[in-house]
């Protein structure tokens, strides 16, 4: 337990050990005369403050809460970069995020694990659907541009995506910050957003893991990882075995770059750096390569659980072919009409600054199109009704026989 007249009499030791008054150790923080006095008289500071003030007296924050000095020590895990009563109390001022009132969460902060309810009397032969991702090098653009919320909307909105393309229900998220110091700030940034986008997905994020690796990540970077439970009945899947010739194959549209593309992107930001502000329809450039990347579930859930869906794609790394072929089965092709693709601004600008070649647009990004749904012909328009009153979905192929999975025709009009 904390001994606050101990912290106390160690502040006033060390302020006037430097010859420092209350005054100016008030100045050099940017507080008032009368905060620094309530440290004197056994108020802790906050915990970003406590942090300000070792560092000003030259000692660590395990010292002050100790109230005494590590005598004889040359050596201690603050020193090296890490400091944990630092970071214990940063995790509990974040603790706010992790609350829920979902009934299937057993436990908050604290425990070694986080223990979720799985128990689904109403479903069917259930099966859990598992995945992991991480936004890959937009973070560090966001980073950069100062979209520290934003970026784990992206990670959330991509992991959902992927397993809702199966039909699952995603029910709870882990997630991991790995980084050089931990700002709490910016740590806080990334467990609000992420925990919004559980929340604006259905979901709810159960827990997860700050690393704090001074010897392994330079200090100001973050990288963000989580993985996702959801769950579907046996007899409910979607992965692309019902599909026949004859389906047709639908578009959803995306709403820029989503998480795919940074680095080609990045490469021409360093070439050509002008184009940062440049004005793609009222939006400068990088205003428009950092919209979240688009959560397809709160459409798809409503067409998840009819038999003539017959395969879901999420187009993400390797485009429409890399990913649509992954539903394909044997045997047969899905011929994409890239006539009838509607591609964003922000792809036209991209390809026509960079002079890139339809192939190369088209194996990098999305182009415009963040998902494919393969319906039985006769169910396509009641699905394009269903999709469009969240996202534009339109049919842009259909699947015959064929040794090729994807197919295409035509050529997009940029």
């Amino acid at each position: 337990m904390l001994n606050n007249q101990k912290i106390a009499e160690f502040i006033t030791n060390k302020r006037k050990e430097l010859g420092l008054t209350q005054a100016e150790i008030a100045e050099r923080l940017q507080v008032s005369f009368q905060a620094v006095s309530k440290w004197e008289n056994g108020t802790l500071p906050n915990v970003e403050m406590l942090v300000e003030l070792a560092g000003l007296l030259n000692v660590t924050v395990d010292e002050i809460l100790a109230g005494r000095e590590k005598g004889g020590e040359n050596f201690s895990y603050s020193k090296a970069g890490v400091d944990i009563s630092y970071t214990d109390a940063m995790k509990r001022e974040m603790s706010v995020y992790l609350k829920s009132e979902d009934k299937r969460v057993l436990n908050g902060l604290g425990p070694f694990a986080s223990l979720y309810d799985i128990s689904f009397p109403e479903i069917a032969d259930p099966v859990l659907v598992l995945k992991s991702e991480e936004p890959g090098s937009k973070q560090k653009l966001a980073m950069e541009y100062g979209y520290s919320e934003s970026i784990c909307h992206d990670m959330i909105n991509h992991l959902v995506n992927d397993i809702a393309v199966m039909g699952a229900k995603p029910l709870a998220v882990l997630d991991t910050i790995v980084c050089g110091n931990a700002e709490k700030e910016t740590i806080k940034a990334f467990v609000k957003g992420i925990s919004q986008a559980c929340r604006e997905n259905e979901c709810v994020l159960a827990g997860g893991e700050t690393s704090i690796q001074p010897q392994v990540v330079d200090k100001g970077v973050y990288i963000l990882t989580s993985s996702i439970a959801g769950i579907i009945s046996r007899q409910a899947i979607i992965d692309g075995s019902a599909v026949k010739e004859g389906d047709i194959v639908l578009a959803v549209a995306s709403n820029g770059l989503h998480t795919n593309g940074y680095s080609l992107v990045r490469m021409l930001m360093d070439k050509m750096p002008q184009i940062k502000l440049e004005k793609i329809e009222g939006e400068t450039f990088i205003e428009q390569i950092m919209k979240p990347h688009t959560p397809y579930y709160r459409a798809v859930k409503h067409i998840t659980g009819d038999s003539q869906v017959h395969g879901m794609a999420h187009i993400t790394g390797g485009g429409i072919e890399g990913n649509l072929c992954r539903i394909i089965p044997e045997g047969l092709s899905a011929e994409i009409d890239l006539a009838k693709v509607k591609p964003l601004s922000i792809f036209s600008y991209i390809q026509k600054v960079g002079n890139i070649k339809e192939e190369e647009m088209l194996s990098t990004f999305n182009c415009g199109v963040g998902l494919n749904i393969v319906v039985d012909k006769k169910y396509k328009d009641k699905v394009i009704e269903k999709i469009s009153r969240y996202y534009d979905c339109y049919e842009i192929g259909k699947v015959m026989a064929g040794k090729k999975k994807v197919v295409f025709k035509n050529h997009i009009q940029w």
